[in-house]
This record gives C-alpha cells, structure tokens and sequence, in this order.
C-alpha cells in the first residue's frame, strides 16, 4: 500500500501536475484509508504530523530567510567575495571564490546567491579569457551544496526535525561533509570541463546591472560574525551539555536554534538596517518580503510532515521498518535511492529531500548503529543529484551562463552528480570506520 501511495504522489505530482503540498494530503489520505485506518483517525494523525513538522521548522527557515535578506540587502557577500579574492590572490581565485559563495551560500538561498555572485564570476573570466565554467562552477557547486546539506536551508532542517536528528550536529555535518562536496564538483570537474567547454561571457552579462547603495559597505568582519554567530551559539550549548557544565541550562536556553537564530536576526536587523539608515517601516517592509518565499515550503514540509505520521500510524513504518533492520540493505542507501529517485522524478531538490524524508522516515528511525544525523545527510546527498530540465536551477544556470541545453547538461548537471557521488561516498565510508 504504501508503494502504492508513493507511486500516486508522483502521479498527481508529474502527470496530472498538481502541487506538492495537496498531492501529499491526497496521497496520506488514500494511505490511511486504504490501509483500514479509520477516517478520523486519517485526519487526526495529518493533523499531528503537520503540527509537528511545522512546531520546530517554521521558526528556523523564517529566521534564517530573514538574516538571509538582511545580509543580501547590506551587500555584504559580495564584499566577503571581494576581500577574500584580496586574500587569495587573482591566480587563486578560483578558491576564493568557492569560500565566498560557500559563506554566503549557508544563510542564503540557492537562487539568491547565484545573482548575488554571478557578477564576480563573469569579471573574472573577461579579466583572465579563461571559460565561465573555469569560475562560475565553484561558484555554483559550493552555492547549491550548502543549500541541499546545511541548516537553516529548508530541507536540510525539515529531514533533521521528520527524522529527530540533532540540528546543531546536523549544521556541522553537513558544513563539514560539504567541504569535499564542493571541491570536488566545483574545483576538480569544474577545471576538468572548462579546459574541455569553453563557455564565452555571456551578453547578459552587459545588461545585468549590480545594485549600488550610497552607503558604505559592511565591515568583512561584521559579516563573518553574522555568519557564524548562530553556530556559535548551538555550538556552545551542545559543548555544555557534553561536559555537563553547571551553567549549561544557561547556554542551553542561548545555543537552542530558536534563541540563536532570534539573536541574530536581531543584530542583523541592527546592523545591516538601523545602522543604514532604515526606518522602522523599511525594517518591517524587508522581514516581511523574507517570509514570503517560504509560505510554499512551509506548506509542502507540513505535508511530508503528514504523510510520514499516515505511514507511523497505520502500522506499515515500524513493520517495514523492522524488515529493514533485519536486511543487508544499508538505510543509508535506502535514504539516498529515495531522495535521489524523488530528484530526478520532479526537479526540486527542496521538495524531493522532504518527500522523502516523510517517506523514509518511520521506516529508519531508531535502528541501531545509524544516527539520524548521518541518515538526514544521505537523504539530502540524494536529494542534490542530477537537476536537469525539470529544475528551476538548470535553467538560472543556463540562463545566466549563456549555454545550450547540451552544455549546461556537460557542466551544471553533471558536477551535481559528481557532488553528490562523492557525498553519498564519504557518508558510507564515515559509518562502516566510525558506526
């Protein structure tokens, strides 16, 4: 049954093109009844399994969009991007690149980075002739990886709250496991195809005009700070709670994702707006437009949320859960297929690691030897994989690169196949050493 009701999601996803959000209620729904649920009781545990994914996650996506908007606005990635090219030095800019879309990439969303960074990448292949590729692939790599792997991104942080993994370790995982993720798609197969395809600057490129502001720009370390202030926080907090501090109640209460990442937007707020100039009307007007990109997400994750309780509460989670347990099948790869299938099946990357983190979920949990934390990451590694024409992200790539489709399917396409590879790969090899 439940086969039956994952195949009817992608139907009414991909054939009748309903949206994501209503084909999970209609496919929990046909779950629950289907498997002798009584009606009520269908309703009630969609209830609580929407309550429940939306009571954690709503809070975190809705701070860190807003921090995200506030450092979007001050310019402040594109002066982290400019001091760190200083840093590096023009014959590593390629690296300097990669580390500035990765720190900008953790606060801030795929699409916005990309038009955030894109002018610096464009600069540095007219200054050098190298391929667009030669840049614009870290660029990208790094961009999209944090997006699919690092909380406070929204799938990320709706497969850790669906699967009850920590978020501050699942933050640091993912931060870490992203590392070699974008390395090795961005540096490595972004220099291998750009020695191979050399893509021109492109003409939008002249028509595309950077914002300026008359204000000055923020200062590298205030941006760095914002950055890094809520890790800072959750990090303290799980530290106290290891060494049984006296005061970790204290930090406890600080380094909660809630509170971290409240304190932050706050100073955001601050710095990036009173400190500029913005009036309180300004200040209200541009929390608002953060919030408002996130209304589908949230919807959609309430519906994973949903469908995963319809699979708990009929039976068939647990049992099938058990039958897992009992196999030689990895979870981990279990979580990647699924993820991956759901990728390449609709396109987003967002709501196929949601989906199926509600799918796999109940099936996973609690078996011994496999932290949540390492199974949210194979599901989100699964979830990166091969975008191509039926994603948005393709397509802003293409766009703002200038290429043929068959191009962008060379570069784009196939360094998130080699990321997510290469992640799944690191994922496998950490648990058979450390699980």
């Amino acid at each position: 049954m439940t086969l039956g009701a994952i195949a009817l999601l992608l139907f009414l996803i991909l054939a009748v093109r309903l949206h994501a959000f209503l084909a999970l209620l209609i496919s929990s729904m046909a779950l629950g009844l289907s498997v002798g649920m009584e009606p009520l009781k269908v309703i009630k545990s969609i209830q609580t399994g929407f309550g429940e994914a939306l009571g954690f996650i709503a809070v975190v996506v809705a701070l860190g969009a807003m921090i995200g908007r506030f450092l979007e606005h001050s310019g402040g990635g594109r002066v982290l991007a400019d001091w760190l090219l200083t840093k590096f030095g023009k014959e590593n800019a390629v690296w300097a690149v990669l580390v500035a879309a990765f720190l900008v990439g953790l606060p801030i969303f795929f699409e916005v980075g990309f038009i955030i960074m894109v002018p610096l990448a464009w600069n540095l292949a007219r200054e050098s002739k190298k391929s667009l590729l030669y840049y614009g692939l870290p660029m990208t790599a790094a961009l999209t990886v944090t997006h699919a792997m690092v909380p406070p991104h929204p799938a990320p942080s709706a497969a850790a709250s669906l699967l009850g993994a920590d978020l501050g370790l699942t933050i640091l995982y993912g931060a870490l496991l992203s590392v070699p993720m974008a390395i090795s798609g961005g540096i490595i197969y972004g220099r291998w195809i750009a020695n191979r395809l050399h893509i021109p600057v492109p003409e939008i490129a002249s028509r595309v005009k950077e914002e300026k502001s008359d204000l000055p720009p923020p200062s590298v370390g205030l941006v760095i700070l914002i950055l890094l202030l809520p890790v800072l926080f959750i990090f303290a907090s799980s530290i106290a709670d290891l060494a049984k501090f006296q005061s970790g109640g204290v930090l406890g209460f600080f380094g909660h994702p809630f509170t971290a990442l409240l304190i932050t937007a706050l100073f955001a707020m601050y710095v990036f707006g009173i400190r500029r100039g913005l009036n309180r009307d300004q200040l209200g007007k541009m929390a608002t437009d953060s919030l408002m990109p996130i209304g589908t997400l949230l919807a959609i994750m309430g519906g994973g949320g949903a469908f995963k309780q319809i699979i708990v509460d009929s039976g068939v989670g647990p049992y099938a859960g058990q039958l897992l347990a009992s196999s030689a099948i990895s979870p981990l790869i279990v979580a990647y297929t699924v993820a991956a299938g759901m990728r390449m099946a609709q396109g987003s990357a967002t709501v196929a690691i949601i989906t199926a983190a509600g799918i796999v979920a109940p099936l996973v949990k609690g078996i011994p030897g496999y932290s949540p934390e390492i199974i949210v990451l194979a599901l989100c590694a699964g979830g990166t994989v091969l975008s191509h024409v039926n994603d948005a992200g393709f397509w802003i790539v293409n766009e703002y690169f200038g290429m043929t489709v068959p191009q962008t399917l060379r570069s784009w396409t196939m360094m998130k196949v080699v990321t997510s590879l290469v992640g799944i790969t690191c994922i496998l090899t950490f648990q058979a050493l450390f699980g």
